[in-house]
């Protein structure tokens, strides 16, 4: 596959450059929900999901009421023994990590299955016209051919503090108002196997950047 042959240095050549130059907001699609996971991924980059990712989580096993982490400032400092560093983590398939949230992000966006082939022509547009290179690009072009499904998106967690990452990224990536994606969603946590009081410690993370970025970005 693809992202097996993706090193770390161009999967940071994608992470980088991809999500700051607004990558994800522009093939995420146009629905409202989607286009806000984008615009939250082209701010903080997958050090932000990451950084909220492992705040649920501690709050979580320290048994505390779900908290707004959005607007930490600390979100991209998380300790370096934490499991929640995806720039040093491997996914179960051997990928840079960061690529497989970008994956996990794609799958959850596309999981209403009403991309329709002009969808697909514009969305391959936008890939071409990256400045990225040709494996870049593949990984790209792989990850929107794939099926949505949560099965094989959770295989490629490796441990329990990456499947929190996956899951927390997967929530910024849908519609929230579109049902087949939310069942999508609760699939996925079922397939990570995350207790259900950390799924609410996470989706509220994402609530809450929702909220916060709805309240300082104008959403067209």
């Amino acid at each position: 596959m693809v992202g097996n042959s993706l090193g770390s240095g161009v999967g940071g050549g994608l992470v980088g450059g991809a999500i700051s130059g607004g990558l994800m907001s522009a093939v995420l699609g146009s629905k409202k929900g989607r286009k806000m996971g984008g615009k939250v991924l082209a701010y903080g980059g997958t050090s932000l999901v990451a950084g909220l990712a492992y705040k649920a989580w501690r709050d979580y096993k320290n048994n505390a009421s779900p908290k707004d982490h959005s607007q930490d400032s600390d979100l991209d400092h998380v300790p370096a023994d934490s499991g929640f560093s995806p720039e040093l983590e491997r996914s179960r398939d051997n990928a840079d990590f960061r690529l497989t949230l970008i994956r996990a992000m794609i799958a959850a966006a596309k999981s209403d299955g009403h991309i329709d082939q002009t969808e697909h022509k514009r969305i391959a547009k936008q890939i071409e016209a990256l400045n990225l290179g040709p494996n870049e690009k593949a990984f790209l072009f792989d990850a929107f051919s794939a099926d949505s499904d949560p099965m094989q998106t959770a295989k490629l967690a490796r441990t329990q503090e990456q499947a929190a990452e996956i899951y927390l990224a997967s929530c910024l990536a849908i519609d929230p108002d579109d049902p087949e994606e939310e069942r999508y969603l609760e699939r996925l946590g079922d397939c990570l196997d995350l207790a259900m009081d950390l799924r609410r410690h996470l989706d509220h993370q994402a609530i809450s950047v929702r909220q916060n970025m709805l309240e300082t970005t104008p959403v067209s």
